[in-house]
Formats: C-alpha cells, structure tokens, sequence
C-alpha cells in the first residue's frame, strides 16, 4: 500500500544569500569589463609622422596680385561725345599728353552764353559810368556858376553898401543884392552836398556793377577751361591701362575712362583669412622666391573690412621688385607673423586636426601594431607644422591622417 512521501523545503536564509551572490558576481564582471571599442585598420591606408624638435616659423602662406604701386584714375570731367582716340592702349604716356576729344553741343553753347552776358555787362558798365560822368560835370559846371554869381554879386554887394550909404542908391535895392548873394551861397552849400553824396552812390555804383563784371568773367573763365577739360590728358606718366573708349561712344561726367598706372613700383594685393585678424600689423616681412631669387616684401596697409571670412592686405617690396613681374601676376608668399624663429616640440600638419580640433590623437606603440588615443595641447600652427605643448614626446609617432572613419573608437589594430 502507497503512501504520500512529503518533500524537504528549502532552508528560508538561502534565497536571499543566492540573490546576493549574484549580484556580487554581476558587479565585479561589470567592473572589469573592458568598454573601450576598437577598429582594425590597414597600415597602408593611413600617414603617420614621428614628433621631433626644430625650429618652428611662424606664418601663413598669401596668395598675393601684383598691382602697380600707385595708379591714377581717368574721369570724364565733363560728359560728351568721343571724337578722336589720340592713343592706344597698354602704351606709355607722358605728363600732359593729349589721351581723348570729346565733343559737347551744349557746353560749348553754354560758353556763347556767358560770354554774350559778359559783354552786356560790359556795356551797361560803360553807359553807367558815361552817365555818371556826366552828372559829375553837370555838378561842376553848376558849381562853377554859382561861384561866379558869388563873386559877381559879392563886388555888387560891396559898391551898394558904398553907394547906400551915400543915398546914391535906396536902401531896398542893396538888400536885394545882400538876400541875392545869400541866396547863391546857400545854393553852393546845397550843391557841394549833393556833389558829395552823387560821389558817394558812383563809388558804390561803379564797384558793385565791377564786381558783377569781374563774377560773370570768372564763371566765363570756368565754362572755358570746362570746355578745355573736353580734350583728355595723361594727368601723369605711366602705362595706360583699362582704357574703355570708342569713336562716337557718349560719355557721361564722371564716368571711368581708364587708369595710368606707376610701372617703376609693384605692389602685392591679398586676401587673409580673419582668423590671423588680431597677429597681422603693418611693418611684418613676407618671403618671395621667384626665378631662383629670393625677395622680401613688408605689410604697408591692412583694410578693416571684412567680407566672406577674409580681409585685404597690402604689401611692397623693400628692395627691387622682380624685373620680370606684371600687373595680375600671382605670387605665392610666405607673411613671417612671428619676430624670429624659435625651437618647438613639432608635429607634422594633417587632416587630423579637422577631425578632433588639436585635442587628442592617435599614437602608436614601437612595433607600430597598435594606436591608441591619448589627450594633447596643441599651440602655434603653419601649414606644414604644429606646435606641441604637452601629451607627447619627441620620438613618438602620431597619426596624421583624417580620423573620420574611426572617430569613435579608443583604439586602432593596425594591419600591416
């Protein structure tokens, strides 16, 4: 006959022991588990460079134009129609050399004008000054009269007062000769005064319309030598250059007809990235190699402006400027930002340095089996080379070429 066997039951401390060794276990697998990634890489598809210590050159490379040292602008002074070219471009001119006729209908009318205006002036001066001078003497013969009824009646007045007193004569008739004479001396008095002040008004009169003269011949002078300015000349000089004209072609005033530029002095015009704003100043050097030759140039003007990430420098030669050089050539500068030359921990310009932005890269062990990524400071940059402040050694071997694929991982398998 069966009977029901009962079972054992676990002892109640032994679960929560199990629970607790397994948690220990997951910790310490967890704690000495290795989360860095890794990337095998093909040895022939990278660059390296080893770190050494040189001397480092501060600078940047210009792509630099040449432009003549000065230039002189031709403007049409006054607008008109092209009649004769006097010259050709790309030739040499002289100071004062006839360049370009234009013609202009109605300035030359203008001058007619003014000219027909200055000789109406002239002779409403001239009838101005007849009239006044005959004013003039019609006072004088005035005067002249009065003084000789004065006269005439002052030995009048004299015989009466004889004869009066003698009652040769009555007494009513020599005191009309006294009231007479009286008469003609308040009347000189009266013409002296309007004498004087007719003076006065011709004074004023003959300066005034001599002033109006005198305007009216200089804006003469002016429509003439605008009229003058019809014949272009070579302000100048030089190589005319950029010369834009053509028979019968109408200019308007103002409008650009070419430039004379200076062809014993060149100059070299390029564009900085704003990055090196704040370290470039007037008077730094730039290195030229041309032809074999090496030449030197200095920073003579830095423009403010800045437009698509750059700005404009110029730059002259201290010496001689290369014989051979034109205007438009491109010359491949090197612009010495540094004073001197100093010994550096160096490392060679990569692609790298897009791709992690100088803060760490990719070192190799000795057999070169294995990069791993190590933190670094990274200071001074040229093209070619870059200063090392700390993280590596002269001897180390870095990679130089772009991170992008592995960007992400801590260490790199080469496979050689």
């Amino acid at each position: 006959m069966d009977r029901p066997i009962q079972g054992r039951s676990l002892p109640r401390w032994l679960i929560p022991a199990v629970i607790v060794a397994a948690l220990v276990a997951a910790g310490v697998w967890f704690a000495t588990r290795d989360y860095s990634t890794t990337f095998t890489l093909d040895g022939q598809r990278i660059r390296t460079d080893t770190v050494t210590t040189g001397t480092y050159e501060d600078y940047i490379p210009l792509r630099a134009i040449v432009e003549p040292g000065r230039s002189v602008y031709l403007d049409a002074i006054e607008g008109g129609r092209v009649e004769r070219l006097l010259v050709e471009e790309g030739v040499i001119v002289s100071q004062g050399q006839p360049l370009l006729e234009l013609s202009n209908t109605t300035l030359q009318l203008d001058v007619i004008g003014r000219e027909a205006e200055v000789s109406e002036q002239l002779n409403n001066l001239r009838n101005t000054e007849l009239a006044i001078e005959q004013n003039r003497l019609s006072l004088k013969s005035d005067l002249v009269e009065i003084d000789y009824q004065m006269v005439r009646l002052g030995r009048l007045v004299k015989r009466y007062k004889e004869l009066e007193g003698k009652e040769f004569i009555s007494r009513n008739e020599y005191e009309d000769a006294v009231d007479e004479l009286d008469y003609w001396s308040k009347k000189r008095e009266l013409t002296l005064a309007s004498q004087a002040q007719d003076e006065r008004i011709r004074i004023a009169q003959m300066q005034q319309l001599r002033a109006s003269v005198s305007q009216l011949e200089q804006n003469l002078i002016l429509a003439r030598s605008n009229l003058d300015n019809l014949l272009v000349v070579a302000p100048r000089g030089g190589l005319l250059s950029s010369f834009n004209a053509e028979v019968g072609e109408s200019k308007a005033r103002g409008e650009r007809l070419g430039q004379i530029d200076d062809v014993d002095r060149f100059k070299a015009t390029a564009l900085v990235n704003e990055f090196y704003l704040n370290r470039v100043r007037v008077g730094q050097q730039a290195r030229l190699e041309l032809d074999g030759k090496a030449y030197t140039l200095e920073l003579s003007k830095i423009y403010p402006e800045v437009a698509g990430a750059q700005f404009e420098v110029d730059l002259r030669f201290v010496d001689d400027a290369p014989k051979n050089i034109r205007r438009g050539q491109t010359l491949q500068l090197r612009l010495i930002l540094g004073d001197t030359a100093e010994q550096a921990t160096l490392l060679s310009n990569g692609a790298f340095l897009n791709d992690t932005g100088g803060a760490w890269v990719f070192a190799l062990n000795p057999d070169r089996s294995v990069a791993t990524r190590r933190e670094v400071q990274l200071g001074r940059r040229n093209p070619n080379q870059i200063e090392v402040i700390s993280g590596l050694l002269p001897g180390d071997e870095v990679i130089t070429s772009s991170y992008s694929s592995f960007i992400n991982v801590d260490r790199l398998f080469i496979d050689r």
